[in-house]
This record gives structure tokens, C-alpha cells and sequence, in this order.
């Protein structure tokens, strides 16, 4: 068996992540290692480019703030901090979540790196993106520890190269060279007290002179937490000029009149939420906000059902505006309205959207007539027609924010926003890091509300000095916007375990892939070409697995259950929208579960979209066809 073999099922789609149990001190010094080859190989590939061309200097941080904002005076650019070493060498930055064994294990990477000469930046506990915030400020490359929204006793890891996140090919690479190197050196046991750590013979001596210039630099929570929040204030001077700046072009900042609630789920933003958002709002309540990798309360997920309970309570005493919610790194958003409702993350998509069609910088409105808007598949199918009327191009894409940071990142990219109903958002505009960060997303929602979406309210009229009514201007509450939304009834995204299967039976997602292609052609099908079209459709098939079901189906049976004009989407999974509602069956990227959901313009639109699904199942899988009739609404 090969070394780590039981770790290879830790290395996923979008990151690291499973038991703690497999996060062994031997498993911890090998990915370290292979860390150092991957940034040292990255390294050497763009020592030879023009500097012009490197992430640092492309950073929206970097072009649009820095140069006028007081990130050029912060921490980040004082010489006592950044540190002394030759541009040839690479910076890491690393941080970690509030998980127990998080902080030892970023600790144990961070001595890796170094010791191999590497220069490494210790942020403490923070979230990933303030970690993906400081690498722009260096060579981009960082390493976050976190499992983020996982249940406690689950590990995992995050990483920047460049900037750019690793894709499910370079997960898969990465684990390759750490097992395949692992076997070449396997005679030489790694000693965690040492620092004999084997790496290619090329760098050694540079490496070993390196170390012994280098230390791990470890940042006070102050000197990580400012520049962060300085660039954020930067984002609303430029935005808001007239509300932020004094007629001499001095910030001085107005507080945003609202009253806000939030829960930290007792995570990564325990620490800085507070700091943060008071700097921008005037009463701020914070809950759950004791960093504890035991998670009380539980798993800090904002998506799971009746986790916002104490949320929605505490805005309806408070009489807030408004309510958010932060995941366990800091890195996906809910909200909760001023009524004290779950604003569905179909709407608050629509919301951002909105935030960044309307708050987009010129050179967008000059360049770019129709934005794109990125969505992923398991939103709504009155989405796209939402962001149409925005003046945006809905696009959707497959489920992962990891892959839409790396579409947004593409040299032609038009992508203005990108979002998916797990709560990732990112704001691809240029006025801040374009990565999903919650906290961020929130704060743009919250000044778009009291300086853009702004409305007469005559219910408001006050009375002037000789008794004639006035009108007064107000932040547009949320509940103003919501119920103006089209209706939707909608399950949760369900989770469900993936189905056994024979060894050549094909898997169900497929199956359910291929059966709807044949109904789909079946349907369409004229009478006088019927048994052609079928044929075809029959030889198309890569799933023998569907002959046995498609066989019996009659035309009648075809078009119950897609009628003719259903939309069939396979770009991840099945995705079938009808006249009335949509569903979607897709594996996990993340675990070894099936997700479902469905969702109708009523319940008996939902309903009915979930029977089809049943049915479409059932020649398959009769549990899991099961498991989807057992599925209850929202």
C-alpha cells in the first residue's frame, strides 16, 4: 500500500478537508514539504517574467487603494514588518481557524516552510479571506488551516498560489508528489525535532543559508486587523465619496444609521467582526462571538436548518434592520430581514448583484455594456431572469466558489459577480480582493441599503415650520425589496448518502444523466422519424445500466415526465427546469453525499417537480427515490 494511502480521500475538489484522525505528524510534515516544492517550483517559473506581469502587481488592492490609502502607511507596507529577505524568496502567508488542532497544525507548517527557506508570515487566528487579503500584498501565496463550515473534529486546509486557487486536478497533483516523493525518501524517517527534511538537490544550499536568515514572523492581532479594515474603508470613500469625504477631501467617515445584529457562529470572525463593523455602523450587536473550536452552539454552518434561530430572535428584539451570519472561516453569508425572516441565498444573490450593478465603476459601465453574473446550478430558475432585468448576463456555472474564483481570474473575463446558494460571494469589481468574503459582502450590502437603494416613504412625511408636509428620505429596509421578489417554495439543499453500487454499474447521477437525455429525445421525436431518433439516442448511451429502464418507457410516459420545453442541464449533475420550478440531483464535491433540492413557483409546483424526480430515481435507486419523496419544504 502507498504511503498516505488512507489520506488520499482527504484531497477534494476545492480543498483539504476530513477526520482529524488522518492529520497525523508524519502525514503534517509531508504536506508541508510538498507545500515548499510547490511554491519553490512556482517560484522559479516566474522569476523569468516581467514584473509587470506578476499578482501582486495586477492586485485590485494594489491599483485601486494602496497607492492613495492608508494601507500605504499600515503595517503592511512599514519596513518593520514586511520582511528582509531577497526578492528571489518566497513569502507564505499563513493563518488559521478557531478548530482544535488548527492553530499546532499551521504552526507545524510554518516550521516546515521556514526551515526549508521559505519565508513565512504568521497571521494567528483569522479568516481565509483576510489570509487570501494579505497575500495579495506579497507574491499571493498563502495557506489558510480550516475545515470551515464542517462539524468539530473535522481538519482541513486552504491554499493560494499566485493568487489563483488550486483547481480538483492540482488537489489531485499536489497529493501525487506528496505520496510519490514520500516513497523516494522513505529511508530517511522525518524527526519533527530536526531539520533534515529532504528536498530537491538543486535549492539545498541556497535553502540552508536561507534558514538561517529567516524566521517564522508572527503579526499582533492590531497590525493584521487594520490594513484589513483600512482597504475595506478605502472601498467606501471611493464609492461613496460625498458621505465619506470633508470638503477638503479628508476621510471622515458617517456612520451608517442602522442597527445590525451578528452571529459568529464562534468562529474565525469572532475577533474582528466587532472591530470591524462598528468602524461603519452605529449600533452593532454581536452573538456567538467567543472563538471555540468546540462549537456549542453547532456547526458553524449559516445554511443549515434552524441554525439562525437565535439570529432571527435577536433582530426581532432588538428591533434591528438587519441580521448576518458568518461561517466557521468567515467566507459565506446569510441574512436575516428586518422582519426577522431568512432572506432564501436565491434572493440575497439577487441582492449583491444588485449592490454591484449599481456600485460598479466607471470603466465597467464604459467597457462592459452587459456584466456577467455567475450563478451556480442549485439557484432558482427565476434567477436569471432577476438579473436580466438588472442589465446583467446571468451565467450559470457549476457548484464551487473555488471554480468561480478561477473563471473570474481568466484574462477575457466579464464577470462583474459571482455567487452560489451555499452563501460564497464575490465581488469581481476591482474595489477590493475578489475573493468570497462574507464579511466584506456584507458591509456592501449594508451601505448600497442606506446610500443607493433609497426611496420616499410618505408614511415617513414629517411636518414643517408653517405645517406643510415634508418628505424624508430612509434606507430602503429590506423587506421593502424581498416582497417585491417573485414567490418561491423551495426544499432545503438536502444532503443525502450516496448511493452502493455493483462494480461496473454506472453512477446514479449518470444513469439519471443518460435516461433523461433518451426522454428528452423521445419527446422531441416526430412520429415518422420516432425509431430512429431513439436508436440514436440508444447507441449515444455511454451508461448500459439505462437500457433495462429506457426499454419499457413508453411516449405517454416520456412526456409525464419532461414535457416539452423542460430544460435538461448536465454541466454538473441533472438540472431540470419546467415551466414552474426546477430540481437538481448533483454528487458532493465535498463529501460523499448526493445534494438535492427543488423548488416551485407554489407548493404544488414543488410538489410535482419532486415527483418527477421520484419517478425519474426509482428505475434506479428505489431508496434513494425514497428519500426524495421524504424531502419537506422550507
Amino acid at each position: 500500500m502507498p504511503f498516505f494511502a488512507t489520506q488520499q480521500s482527504l484531497f477534494r475538489a476545492y480543498d483539504i478537508r476530513g477526520d482529524e484522525q488522518y492529520f497525523t505528524p508524519d502525514f503534517i510534515q509531508a504536506l508541508g514539504a510538498a507545500f515548499v516544492r510547490l511554491y519553490k517550483n512556482h517560484n522559479a517559473k516566474q522569476r523569468s517574467k516581467p514584473i509587470a506581469n506578476s499578482p501582486i502587481t495586477n492586485s485590485p488592492i494594489t491599483n485601486s487603494h494602496i497607492s492613495n490609502s492608508p494601507i500605504a502607511n499600515s503595517p503592511i507596507a512599514n519596513s518593520n514588518v514586511k520582511p528582509h529577505h531577497k526578492p528571489k524568496e518566497t513569502t507564505v502567508i499563513i493563518g488559521y481557524d478557531v478548530r482544535c488542532g488548527s492553530d499546532s497544525m499551521a504552526q507545524s507548517l510554518a516550521s516546515i516552510l521556514q526551515k526549508q527557506g521559505l519565508q513565512v508570515i504568521n497571521l494567528g487566528l483569522i479568516t481565509t479571506p483576510m489570509m487570501a487579503f494579505w497575500t495579495e500584498q506579497y507574491a499571493g501565496h498563502g495557506i489558510m488551516v480550516t475545515a470551515s463550515h464542517s462539524a468539530k473534529g473535522i481538519l482541513g486546509l486552504k491554499w493560494l498560489v499566485g493568487n489563483t486557487s488550486p483547481s480538483a486536478k492540482d488537489i489531485q497533483m499536489l497529493y501525487q508528489d506528496l505520496i510519490a516523493f514520500d516513497s523516494n525518501q522513505h529511508h530517511n524517517q522525518i524527526d519533527s525535532n530536526s531539520d533534515s527534511l529532504k528536498l530537491p538537490s538543486a535549492s539545498q544550499s541556497n535553502d540552508k543559508q536561507a534558514t538561517s536568515m529567516l524566521s517564522v514572523i508572527g503579526l499582533p492581532t492590531d497590525t493584521v486587523a487594520t490594513p484589513y479594515i483600512d482597504a475595506i474603508a478605502e472601498v467606501f470613500v471611493s464609492i461613496y465619496p460625498e458621505q465619506n469625504l470633508s470638503a477638503s477631501n479628508k476621510r471622515t467617515f458617517k456612520k451608517l444609521d442602522l442597527t445590525i445584529v451578528i452571529d459568529c457562529m464562534h468562529g474565525a470572525t469572532s475577533r474582528i467582526a466587532l472591530p470591524l463593523f462598528t468602524t461603519f455602523c452605529q449600533r452593532v450587536i454581536i452573538i456567538n462571538d467567543t472563538p471555540d473550536g468546540n462549537f456549542p452552539m453547532g456547526n458553524p454552518d449559516p445554511t443549515e436548518p434552524n441554525r439562525l434561530a437565535e439570529l432571527q430572535q435577536n433582530v426581532i428584539v432588538n428591533t434591528a434592520d438587519i441580521g448576518l451570519a458568518f461561517d466557521g472561516d468567515g467566507d459565506r453569508l446569510m441574512i436575516v430581514d428586518n422582519s426577522g425572516k431568512i432572506v432564501m441565498p436565491d434572493h440575497l444573490l439577487y441582492l449583491l448583484a444588485s449592490v454591484a450593478m449599481s456600485e460598479r465603476p466607471e470603466t465597467w459601465q464604459t467597457h462592459t455594456a452587459s456584466p456577467q453574473v455567475l450563478f451556480d446550478i442549485k439557484c432558482s430558475h427565476h434567477l436569471p431572469i432577476l438579473l436580466s432585468d438588472l442589465g446583467a448576463t446571468p451565467i450559470l456555472s457549476k457548484t464551487g466558489s473555488s471554480l468561480m474564483r478561477q473563471q473570474l481570474q481568466a484574462d477575457d473575463s466579464q464577470i462583474l459577480f459571482a455567487g452560489e446558494l451555499s452563501g460564497h460571494f464575490i465581488f469581481n469589481d476591482g474595489y477590493f480582493t475578489a475573493h468570497d468574503d462574507a464579511m466584506y459582502a456584507g458591509l456592501r450590502l449594508l451601505h448600497w441599503l442606506a446610500y443607493t437603494a433609497m426611496h420616499r416613504d410618505k408614511s415617513s412625511a414629517a411636518v414643517g415650520l408653517w405645517g406643510e408636509p415634508i418628505e424624508q428620505s430612509r434606507p430602503i429596509r429590506l423587506t421593502d425589496i424581498t416582497h417585491q421578489l417573485p414567490m418561491l417554495v423551495s426544499t432545503a439543499d438536502h444532503y443525502l448518502p450516496l448511493p452502493s453500487r455493483a462494480p461496473l454499474q454506472c453512477p446514479v447521477v449518470q444513469q439519471l444523466a443518460e435516461f433523461c437525455c433518451y426522454l428528452q429525445c423521445l419527446v422531441a421525436a416526430s412520429s415518422d422519424d420516432l425509431d430512429s431518433a431513439l436508436t440514436a439516442a440508444y447507441v449515444s448511451s455511454q451508461c448500459a445500466c439505462v437500457s433495462s429502464s429506457v426499454k419499457h418507457t413508453t411516449l405517454a410516459q416520456a412526456k409525464q415526465l419532461l414535457p416539452s420545453g423542460t430544460q435538461l442541464t448536465c454541466i454538473d449533475g441533472v438540472r431540470l427546469d419546467f415551466a414552474h420550478g426546477f430540481g437538481v440531483l448533483r454528487q458532493s464535491n465535498t463529501s460523499h453525499h448526493l445534494t438535492v433540492r427543488f423548488a416551485g413557483d407554489s407548493l404544488t409546483d414543488l410538489k410535482d417537480i419532486q415527483a418527477r424526480f421520484v419517478a425519474l430515481c426509482r428505475p434506479f435507486d428505489k431508496h434513494l427515490a425514497e428519500q426524495i419523496a421524504a424531502l419537506l419544504s422550507e
